[in-house]
């Protein structure tokens, strides 16, 4: 019940009822951001867990399209008991890829199933000029990281986002495009002529690309417990938007291409051909159905 209270609180608060301030103190104000130029430092931060068949792209647009004009570090929490995404990241674990650093990092799914609790220590631990916070279904593909480098130049927004992305329809399990990615670990390309174009009006969950020093100094929502609590199973990712509004940001639009995210019916983070996952099901197609209808949501 006391989770419950706090997380009402804690969504009403993230409208912007309540002065950030109180729980986040140490923003870094703006002139006091570092405005990194030249050959800057990128870490990606993203979750797996049961979707080796979505991180198989994602990881394989780095070693597709490997970026010249900054350094990635490519970091990846995940559990020791999904096997197929251990070995997917031991595959990779053996790519040399100029520019991209490879860094798993193990956790106990309970840790893993609160997305919060890895990018906390990801922003507090990180060395980067800027981490892009984003989930294992999205792809970096031709032109994305070096155009981000650009745009990167001299900035000190504290949070910045894709304003498009492409993305597929809600693919079901049996779609060619995720089954390929089930076989055995390589690095696998993607067929993107059936993404559409969206325009994005937000750092949303997979699209928040966050100052470095911002991150050092309050990293991802550290001082709501509720965030940073393990549980026993997927909690669904509400300090996405406690995060901006920690940050008093909704993020600022960057012109960056080659934003690929793949849209997928089924969850693979909860558990199969249950009642709770029948009605998750059927809501994200009506909110897909109902977000595609949204003027200016489409190009």
């Amino acid at each position: 019940m006391w989770n419950l209270i706090q997380l009402v609180f804690f969504r009403f608060a993230a409208g912007g009822w309540i002065p950030a301030r109180w729980f986040e103190p140490d923003l870094p104000p703006e002139g006091k951001r570092s405005a990194r130029t030249g050959h800057l430092k990128l870490e990606v931060v993203s979750h797996c867990w049961n979707y080796s068949h979505f991180l198989v792209y994602q990881l394989s647009s780095l070693v597709l399209f490997p970026p010249k004009k900054l350094d990635v570090t490519m970091t990846v929490f995940y559990s020791s008991e999904d096997t197929r995404t251990g070995e997917l990241l031991a595959f990779f674990e053996s790519q040399t890829v100029p520019g991209v650093n490879w860094n798993w990092q193990p956790v106990p799914k309970q840790e893993l199933f609160r997305r919060g609790i890895g990018r906390n220590r990801a922003a507090l631990a990180t060395e980067a000029d800027w981490v892009w916070f984003t989930d294992c279904d999205l792809m970096f593909r031709e032109g994305c990281l070096d155009a981000l480098a650009d745009v990167l130049q001299g900035r000190q927004d504290a949070l910045l986002f894709p304003e498009h992305e492409h993305t597929t329809d809600l693919l079901a399990e049996d779609n060619p495009m995720l089954r390929a990615g089930t076989s055995e670990p390589q690095v696998l390309d993607i067929d993107t002529s059936s993404f559409t174009t969206r325009q994005i009006s937000k750092a949303t969950g997979p699209l928040q690309i966050a100052h470095g020093d911002v991150c050092r100094a309050v990293g991802y929502c550290r001082n709501i417990s509720l965030y940073q609590q393990p549980v026993e199973s997927f909690a669904k990712c509400h300090e996405d938007r406690a995060f901006r509004w920690l940050l008093r940001s909704h993020g600022q639009p960057v012109d960056v291409p080659g934003v690929y995210r793949i849209r997928h019916v089924s969850k693979g983070r909860y558990s199969k051909n249950t009642l709770r996952s029948r009605l998750r099901t059927r809501l994200r197609l009506w909110q897909s159905k109902a977000r595609d209808r949204k003027p200016g949501e489409s190009l």
